[in-house]
């Protein structure tokens, strides 16, 4: 198999990743999950990923959808469409998963998925992530990460725009 096709296994239907779900869950896997729209890839996400996957052995990413970024970011976003944000997501070594989902929040994929950690940045109180509360009553850890500062995907376009403006 090629790269980039080993690149595009790495992006699930909801069918498929029930499947490897139950394999990982059989061999003891430890399954972390976040969330997030992953825009503009840059240095923050990077390191924030790579110390969410630390957290245990599967990385699964939710991924926001073009439309559920477009609810939630405005519509001039996303600036990458879903296709190429997950590649790009894919691509690292340090995810296991990927997959869409549409809704403004992942609520339903975390309860689907019950995963062993919940992870989001350090911007938020535990208590505000979505889905803390399916994953306590499993059992599960929910975990902040430390922001790397001075990154952000509003932060890089605003950047940009007034170099370009």
């Amino acid at each position: 198999m090629e790269r980039l096709e080993l690149i595009k296994e790495k992006i699930y239907t909801w069918d498929r990743l029930q499947k490897q779900l139950a394999i990982w869950r059989f061999k003891s896997k430890k399954i972390v999950f976040t969330n997030g729209c992953f825009d503009v890839l840059h240095l923050g996400h990077i390191e924030y990923l790579a110390k969410a996957r630390d957290l245990g052995n599967i990385l699964i990413v939710g991924l926001n959808s073009n439309e559920s970024v477009h609810r939630l970011k405005g519509l001039h976003r996303p600036v990458n469409d879903e296709h190429a944000r997950a590649v790009t997501l894919a691509s690292l070594s340090f995810v296991d998963a990927v997959i869409l989902f549409g809704e403004d929040t992942p609520r339903e994929l975390i309860h689907q998925i019950q995963p062993d950690i919940l992870t989001k940045g350090k911007d938020y109180e535990e208590k505000e992530i979505v889905g803390f509360d399916i994953v306590k009553e499993t059992g599960g850890e929910v975990v902040t990460i430390d922001l790397v500062k001075g990154y952000s995907t509003t932060q890089t376009l605003e950047k940009m725009n007034k170099e370009t403006g």
